[in-house]
Parts: C-alpha cells; structure tokens; sequence
C-alpha cells in the first residue's frame, strides 16, 4: 500500500460523514417547505379578509359622505324653493327635489346594506385569524422538532468539519491540493478501487504498467479519463 493512501482514505472517509450530515440537513428542507407553504395559505386567507373589511369600511364611510353632501343639496333646494315665486323655477326645483330625493333613497338603502357587509367582513377576519392561529398552534411542535433536528446536526456538522479538517493534515500537501481539485469536480468521491482492470468510476481500462505500480503502492494514479485517483484493494 502506498504510504499516503491510508491517509487519503481516512480523508475521504471523514468527507463522506460532512457530507452525509449535509444531506440529513437536505431532508429538513421539505418538511419545512411544507409547513411555510401550509401557513403561507392562511396568511394570505387573513391579509386578503382584512383588506375586504377595510374596503367595506371605507365602502361606507364613502356613502356617508355622499348622502352628507346629497342631504346639504336638499337642504338648500328648499330653503330656495321658499323664496321662488316664479312658477317655472319652482317647478325645476321640486323636480330636481324630487330627483335627488329618489337617489337619496337607493344611497341610504346601500348604506344600510353597507353595514351588514361590514359585519360579515369582520366575522370573516374574525373566522380567518382563528383558523391562522390554530395553524401556527399546530404547527408550533412540528416547527420546533425541526428546529432541535438542525441544532443537532449543526453539532453533528462541526464535529465532522473538525474530524475533517485534522484528517487534512496527515495527507501530503501535494497529494490533497489533487484530492480537493478532483472533489470540485462532477465525480462523486475522490479515490476510487480499481476494478479488475479498470477505473473503480469510469470503468475505463487502466495500462498494465500504471495497473502495476498501483497495486504495488509505488504511486497513486490518476484515471487518463475522469481524473479520479486510483489504489488496489486488499
């Protein structure tokens, strides 16, 4: 066996645990994703309800100035009407009276009507934030079970980082800057067994004479293909 390689692989090895750890992070993530899109739902349910019932506020707040306004028109039509002698601007007069009488009617009615939707905007709002509180009740245990997963595996990380970082420093400088640069790669590991005759990743067929001088430790080949570093089982 090449004296690095045992070195190498303990490396590779604690790679193996920091990225198994990442994995177990991964795994949270739909979970989590799950209960975000579940609560998203009702929050927009209770911002979407809250809206309605300010709108309907303001719905009536409008009306009530309108009929205000539509009051203060009537108002003056008749003082005017008083003191109208001429029998055709007092007929315009009661006509527009009469007019505005008959818009003042539908204008009350809606606002009547104004306040029933009001009343069932509220109790819509009202409904909603129950059914968005008991959501976020609900999901209070799930959350902080996911919660005390991640501090674990945050612990769980570290340590594997540690492990890692220590194993580093048996390994030669020369051989880890290669290490490090095939792990940018696309391959899944760094070192790979020959198998048989070939490459332990690609497959690819090693040379007998570089098959030779790694199954008798002399060096740590490269595959001429995938770039993964080669050794000898057993």
């Amino acid at each position: 066996m090449h004296p690095d390689l045992e070195a190498l692989l303990a490396l590779q090895e604690r790679d193996r645990v920091v990225g198994a750890v990442e994995k177990s992070f991964d795994a949270l993530i739909p979970e989590e994703q799950a209960l975000d899109a579940e609560l998203a739902g009702h929050t927009k349910a209770l911002e979407d309800a809250d809206r309605g019932a300010a709108g309907a506020e303001a719905r009536r707040a409008e009306l009530e100035a309108r009929i205000a306004g539509y009051q203060r028109m009537q108002e003056t039509r008749r003082q005017q009407l008083e003191y109208v002698r001429d029998a055709k601007e007092a007929s315009t007069l009661t006509a527009d009276l009469d007019l505005a009488r008959s818009v003042l009617v539908k204008e009350e009615a809606e606002f009547m009507r104004s306040g029933d939707a009001i009343v069932e905007a509220q109790k819509k709002v009202k409904d909603l934030q129950k059914a968005h509180d008991a959501v976020v009740a609900k999901q209070a245990e799930a959350r902080a079970a996911l919660e005390a997963k991640r501090a674990e595996l945050n612990e769980q990380l570290a340590a594997a980082k540690a492990e890692r970082a220590e194993a580093t420093k048996a390994v030669a400088s020369a051989l880890l800057v290669r290490y490090e640069r095939i792990r940018r790669g696309r391959a899944p590991q760094a070192v790979f067994a020959l198998r048989q005759d070939a490459c332990g990743h690609c497959n690819t067929g090693v040379p007998l004479q570089r098959r030779a001088e790694i199954q008798q430790g002399h060096s740590i080949e490269s595959c001429e293909v995938c770039g993964v570093l080669l050794y000898a089982e057993g």
